[in-house]
C-alpha cells in the first residue's frame, strides 16, 4: 500500500513560482512511476505530467510544457513539481499519483493518490 502526501501549495501572483512536493511511503519509491494531475473547480481531473523510474525525460501536458518541471529524488522518496510563469488558469488542486507502470500513472488509473494541495494563482 503506497501512501502519498503532497505539500507546497499556496497563493501566488500571476507570473510567480511554487514548488510542490509529493512524499511516498509504504512502497519502494525507486520502483514507482510517478505523476501529477490537477483539478480545477467544476472541471475534470487532468494530466499535468509524469516521470518514469529514472526521472529522465518527464512527459508533460501541452498546457504546462516549458513552464512546469517534474523531478524526483529516489533517495528521499520524493517527487517534485516546479511551477513557473504561473497563470490564473493553473489554479487547481494538484494531486500526485504512483504506480508500478508508467502508462497507469499517465492514464490516471492508479489506485494510489494523495489528498491534494491547493494552488491559487491570483493578483
Amino acid at each position: 500500500q503506497v501512501h502519498l502526501v503532497e505539500t507546497g501549495g499556496g497563493l501566488v501572483q500571476p507570473g510567480g513560482s511554487l514548488r510542490l512536493s509529493c512524499v511516498a511511503s509504504g512502497g519502494t519509491f525507486s520502483r514507482l512511476a510517478m505523476g501529477w494531475f490537477r483539478q480545477a473547480p467544476g472541471k475534470r481531473r487532468e494530466f499535468v505530467g509524469a516521470v518514469n523510474l529514472s526521472g529522465r525525460n518527464p512527459t508533460y501536458a501541452n498546457s504546462v510544457k516549458g513552464r512546469f518541471t517534474i523531478s524526483r529524488d529516489n533517495a528521499k522518496g520524493t517527487m517534485y513539481l516546479q511551477l513557473s510563469s504561473l497563470k490564473p488558469e493553473d489554479t487547481a488542486v494538484y494531486y500526485c499519483t504512483a504506480a508500478n507502470e508508467f502508462y497507469t500513472v499517465a492514464g490516471g488509473t492508479s489506485n494510489y493518490w494523495g489528498q491534494g494541495t491547493q494552488v491559487t494563482v491570483s493578483s
